[in-house]
């Protein structure tokens, strides 16, 4: 049985609908890519880059409020995301065309 990205604390239904638009679609398939990946994967669709947004997603995985993260483990989390931003290639999303995203979400063509 496979739970919605929304049971995971901290996530609502707009995160729900971003990782919809990423290829994700449960709580579990959160789970197997890790927060890391699974951010990773909104920013592969254009999701704008944002540190709450990528911390609260780790908070949740372990089942935290989203708000318990400080000092030096928020500092962490600070470099993680940075590393994930530095290491995405915004100009190859912004290189597909919107009707090539909407085809992929779809699954008519295959996900580059």
């Amino acid at each position: 049985m496979s739970s919605p990205v929304s049971s995971i604390p901290n996530l609502g239904p707009a995160s729900e609908a971003a990782f919809r638009l990423a290829g994700i679609t449960t709580a579990e398939e959160i789970r197997a890519l890790g927060p890391d990946d699974a951010y990773r994967r909104l920013l592969e669709i254009g999701s704008r880059p944002h540190f709450i947004g990528y911390y609260v997603l780790v908070m949740g995985l372990q089942g935290r409020p989203w708000n318990d993260c400080k000092g030096a483990e928020k500092a962490a989390l600070r470099k993680r995301f940075d590393a994930i931003c530095a290491g995405f290639n915004r100009s190859a999303a912004k290189q597909r065309s919107d009707l090539e995203q909407a085809l992929q979400f779809f699954g008519v063509i295959e996900r580059s």
